[in-house]
């Protein structure tokens, strides 16, 4: 309460009713009551398929936050997602992730929960992944050139080309079934076009665990040779094309590979670099 000049006290003043801050301390102050358990599938098929927030951490320290909505399947199938991506890339294991969450009711999904909690911990200067495109889609075909920043995700732990494969059929296979199948298995995204006739084209896959590189030269080595597949720091790419890629890390052409260093910019992250966060 604020007094006139002549010693009165006021009779109108200046309030500001911050419901939205005190609900993201709300959901941080839930969220740190509980513990955290490791990211693997035994642990994310106790949870209940239902909406709610999360946080990730790395080697303990909180790097990520994050919703999940029927889209995702609940919060086990969101976190699923995060389990795939992260068993793909260099840089990391899988045992320094870890993860705490909340079931959030529907009708509470309005206010953006997940807003909430980024605004509480961006106050405070936490969540780097959260800042760095973590959670990007596939941008399309117009970002395939793109030259990513140096404190980029996808810098920091770029896609392992050694990630062991399951689930890849053994024998002969037609290319189109090939290559559905390995866009599956695939720890990271495959984003292709098929030859006219790859469902005449086969090829002969060994019986035994294939990593990510061998699958990825069985497929070059069955394409005519006018089409590249080019693994970028992010994601796989395959196309009917003889184009050189800043980001890339590896070609394949006819059955054989090319490596080169990729490019990476000294520039900081902005906005516009994140555009295609979900």
């Amino acid at each position: 309460m604020t007094q006139s000049t002549d010693g009165r006290r006021e009779f109108h003043d200046h309030f500001r009713l911050s419901i939205t801050k005190a609900l993201g301390d709300q959901l941080a102050e839930a969220l740190g009551r509980l513990g955290s358990a490791e990211l693997s599938e035994r642990n994310l098929a106790a949870l209940e398929e239902r909406p709610g927030v999360y946080q990730l951490y790395h080697k303990g320290a909180l790097v990520y936050v994050g919703k999940a909505d029927k889209r995702h399947k609940g919060l086990p199938g969101r976190l699923r997602n995060h389990l795939r991506k992260l068993s793909g890339r260099r840089n990391i294991y899988l045992e320094d992730i870890s993860f705490s969450c909340l079931y959030v009711d529907e009708d509470f999904s309005a206010l953006a929960p997940e807003q909430l909690l980024i605004s509480h911990h961006r106050s405070r200067g936490g969540i780097p992944w959260n800042n760095s495109g973590f959670g990007s889609k596939d941008p399309g075909r117009r970002r395939d050139t793109t030259v990513l920043k140096k404190d980029h995700f996808d810098v920091q732990y770029p896609i392992n080309l050694e990630a062991r494969l399951q689930g890849s059929p053994a024998g002969e296979v037609d290319l189109r079934s090939y290559l559905r199948n390995l866009k599956d298995a695939l720890p990271y995204n495959f984003r292709y076009a098929e030859p006219a006739d790859s469902g005449d084209r086969t090829l002969r896959v060994p019986d035994r665990e294939l990593t990510a590189d061998e699958a990825l030269r069985i497929a070059s080595a069955a394409l005519p040779a006018s089409w590249q597949i080019t693994a970028l720091l992010n994601y796989v790419i395959m196309y009917e094309e003889d184009q050189h890629y800043k980001s890339a890390s590896r070609y394949y052409r006819a059955g054989g590979e090319v490596d080169q260093e990729p490019e990476k910019s000294t520039a900081p992250l902005t906005a516009g670099d994140l555009e295609d966060v979900e």
